[in-house]
C-alpha cells in the first residue's frame, strides 16, 4: 500500500522513527562500529557516546546518569526489576489487574517460585483505590508495581501519592512508564519511583532498546539476570547495542523541549477524533475521561466486532488489545478489569496518536469508522 495512503493510529504499539534519531544512529553502523567495551581509541570514542546517551536518558526523567541501565526494552527492564529482587527476605508483591502482560506474566513466574502476589482491582474508570492499596501492604511486601499510563486506555495513576503510601510501609515502587516517557514531564525523584522501565520505540526512537532506572535504594537489592562480561556495572552483561542506545539518547534529547507543544497539538486531534466517533450511536470512552494520556482514546462501539472493523479499515491502523497483540479474539484483560462484558470488550478499539498524526488523517479515520460501524452493526 502506498505510504501516503496509510493512516497509522496505533502509536501505543510503536511509533515512527524520528528522522533526526536515524541520522545520529547511522554512523554507529558503519564508521563508528567499535565495541564500547574495547580500550583502544575507537572503542573509547564509542564509550563516550554511550555515556552521553546515558546522560540524555537520565536527564529526561530527572535521574542521575549512573542510575540508568540499558536493556533491549521495557519487557527486559521489567524482568530485571522484578526477578532481580528474588534474593530478598520479603516475598510479597502487589500489582494492579490492569498492568501490562510483561508485569503480570513476570508476577506469575514469581508466584511459581514461592512469592505471593496481590492483584488489586481498579474502579470502572481504571483508577486504583489508594485506601485499598494501603490496606494491602504488609510487613512482607517487597515491591508495589503500578504503571503511570495504561497502554490500552491511557488512564493515569497518581504515582506521587502512591509512592508515599508504598514508602511509608518500607516497600519499593516499580512504575512502568513506558507509555508516558517522552510524552509528559517525568521526574523519578519527585514522584518517588524506585524502578522505572522504558522503551525507545514508544517515543520515536528505535525498536529493541530501552532502559531501566534504578534508584540507589533499589540497586542495593537488585541482582543481575544476565551474566557474562560484567558490562553496565555488572547489572546487565552483554555487548551494548550501540546504534540503538545512541538512538534512545537522541529521542530523549528531542522529547524534552518538544513534548509540551506536541501535547497541545495531539490533544486537539484526539478531541476531534472523539467528538466525531462518539456521534456513533451507543459509543462511549473506556476509562477515565480526563485523567489519561493525551495520545490515547479507547472507544467501545457496542454491537460492532472490533476484529472485523480493524480488518475492514484496511489502510487505517488501529488495535483492539495490548500493544504486543494488536488483533486478538480474546477480550482485553484491561477492559474486563474495568467491568466491561466480553461482548463490549470485543467491541472496543484503541486509537493512539503521535506527533506525526495530521488533522486530515483524523478526519478520514472518523468518516471511515462511522461508515463501517454502521455497516457492521446492521
Amino acid at each position: 500500500m502506498p505510504k501516503q495512503d496509510h493512516i497509522y493510529l496505533d502509536n501505543n504499539a510503536t511509533t515512527r522513527l524520528d528522522q533526526r534519531v536515524l541520522d545520529v544512529m547511522l554512523p554507529y553502523f558503519t564508521d563508528l562500529y567499535a565495541n564500547a567495551g574495547s580500550n583502544h581509541i575507537a572503542g573509547l570514542t564509542v564509550q563516550e557516546a554511550i555515556e552521553n546517551a546515558q546522560w540524555q536518558t537520565a536527564n529526561l526523567i530527572g535521574a542521575n546518569q549512573e542510575e540508568i541501565v540499558f536493556t533491549s526494552g521495557a519487557t527486559e527492564s521489567i524482568n530485571l526489576a522484578v526477578k532481580g529482587l528474588i534474593n530478598q527476605d520479603k516475598k510479597h508483591i502487589i500489582t494492579v489487574a490492569t498492568e501490562h502482560k510483561a508485569v503480570l506474566d513476570t508476577c506469575t513466574y514469581m508466584e511459581s517460585i514461592g512469592f505471593t502476589v496481590t492483584y488489586l482491582p481498579v474502579s470502572s474508570d481504571g483508577i486504583l483505590d489508594h485506601q485499598l492499596l494501603q490496606e494491602s501492604i504488609t510487613d512482607h511486601t517487597l515491591v508495589v508495581i503500578v504503571m503511570l499510563a495504561n497502554n490500552e486506555t491511557g488512564v493515569m495513576q497518581d504515582i506521587a501519592e502512591i509512592s508515599k503510601i508504598v514508602h511509608a510501609k518500607n516497600a519499593l515502587l516499580l512504575c512502568d512508564a513506558t507509555q508516558a516517557v517522552g510524552k509528559i514531564a517525568i521526574n523519578v525523584k519527585k514522584l518517588g519511583i524506585d524502578l522505572l522501565p522504558l522503551s525507545a520505540h514508544k517515543f520515536y526512537g528505535p525498536k529493541g532498546v530501552g532502559a531501566l532506572y534504578i534508584s540507589a535504594k533499589a540497586k542495593l537489592k537488585l541482582i543481575p539476570q544476565l551474566h557474562g562480561g560484567g558490562q553496565q556495572r555488572k547489572l546487565r552483561s552483554g555487548t551494548l547495542n550501540v546504534p540503538g542506545i545512541i538512538g534512545l539518547g537522541k529521542a530523549c534529547e528531542i522529547a524534552a523541549p518538544e513534548m509540551q507543544a506536541d501535547q497541545k497539538r495531539i490533544t486537539k486531534l484526539r478531541d476531534d477524533l472523539e467528538e466525531g466517533l462518539l456521534q456513533i450511536e451507543g459509543s462511549y470512552i473506556n476509562g477515565h475521561k480526563t485523567n489519561r494520556m493525551y495520545t490515547t482514546s479507547n472507544i467501545c462501539f457496542p454491537g460492532v466486532n472490533s476484529e472485523r472493523l480493524i480488518l475492514a479499515l484496511q489502510n487505517i491502523s488501529v488495535s483492539n488489545g495490548a500493544s504486543c497483540s494488536a488483533v486478538t479474539s480474546e477480550p482485553s484483560h484491561v477492559l474486563k478489569a474495568l467491568g466491561l462484558s466480553d461482548e463490549n470488550a470485543l467491541s472496543s478499539i484503541r486509537f493512539s496518536l503521535s506527533k506525526f498524526t495530521t488533522s486530515d488523517e483524523i478526519t478520514q479515520a472518523v468518516e471511515r469508522v462511522k461508515i463501517l460501524a454502521k455497516q457492521l452493526k446492521s
